[in-house]
């Protein structure tokens, strides 16, 4: 038996419910992602080390190196127990629920723009190259050209945003998807850093939401599951814990916390940490120039 120690709203009351079961789908170190049998969506277990998220429990066991795991063991709940097969079982009892939950658009933005200057800045130092953030010595003529991609489509894709040309911006952001390295591909983590913005209440580009949904529309064919729902969750503004804590920070933290919940998105899988953040930046950017447009005493944004 192992004790749940929190995890998605949602999620905990599915279990309580009794009203769970499904099918592993994909194994890793410190994540197991379970392919729900009802509406075919991904939840995850994860390990203490992780933060809370959309669809997911996070679980006090360090690793699940040697459970013995397979794909396609059966997942199922027992009287508010979740089970796999008879290998785990997941008791959610004192489980702490979490939502996540963006905070409101701030009215006086330049706080926000102090902190985007600063941002820009510790990713330029530390962030990790490979995806959107260029090589500097491309290993091949193929990452080479794949990053260039990267860079001209998600460039493309905030001038098409700030100038409200909606068509072409959908264009682009679909020509993202499922490009670029990694489980999730860069393209893809740019955009839920980008979808995370557009979701902030009384935010600017607010009215952008749809855009997000359009996105997502074009999205299944073009990428893998777990990318696919990664990205469904974010249009709708339900992301990771750290991503949260992010976005507060670069509203109205101090220079201290938001390095330090920077720091915390870089460290998400290889190169996907800093694609976010590149994504939440041109968002952010987009949110203040339109913002500066409907609201004329603003600061235009340098």
């Amino acid at each position: 038996m192992i004790q749940a120690r929190s995890g998605d709203v949602d999620f905990i009351q599915a279990i309580e419910n009794s009203k769970f079961k499904g099918l592993i789908h994909s194994i890793f170190d410190k994540v197991v992602n379970i392919k729900c049998s009802e509406t075919g969506d991904l939840y995850t277990l994860l390990c203490s080390s992780m933060d809370n998220g959309p669809n997911s429990i996070v679980i006090e066991l360090n690793s699940f190196k040697d459970m013995d795991l397979q794909l396609n063991d059966k997942v199922f709940v027992e009287k508010r127990v979740l089970y796999i097969e008879d290998k785990i079982a997941i008791m959610i009892e004192h489980a702490k629920e979490w939502e996540s939950s963006l905070p409101i658009y701030p009215v006086d933005d330049e706080i926000l723009k102090v902190n985007l200057a600063i941002m820009k800045e510790h990713i330029e130092k530390h962030g990790k190259c490979g995806g959107i953030k260029k090589s500097l010595i491309p290993k091949n003529i193929f990452e080479a050209e794949m990053s260039k991609m990267l860079d001209e489509r998600s460039k493309s894709l905030l001038s098409e945003i700030v100038n409200t040309r909606m068509s072409q911006a959908l264009q682009y952001a679909v020509g993202l998807i499922g490009l670029g390295p990694g489980l999730t591909p860069s393209g893809d983590d740019f955009l839920v850093g980008l979808f995370t913005t557009f979701n902030m209440p009384n935010c600017p580009c607010h009215s952008f939401k749809g855009f997000c949904e359009q996105v997502v529309n074009s999205a299944k064919p073009l990428t893998n599951e777990i990318s696919y729902i990664t990205l469904r969750k974010a249009s709708i503004g339900k992301v990771r814990e750290s991503i949260v804590g992010l976005i507060n920070s670069v509203i109205s933290g101090s220079e201290k916390e938001l390095i330090h919940s920077l720091n915390s998105v870089l460290n998400i899988g290889s190169s996907s940490g800093t694609d976010i953040s590149l994504g939440i930046i041109c968002g952010l950017e987009a949110n203040i120039r339109i913002g500066s447009r409907t609201c004329p005493k603003k600061l235009h944004f340098v």
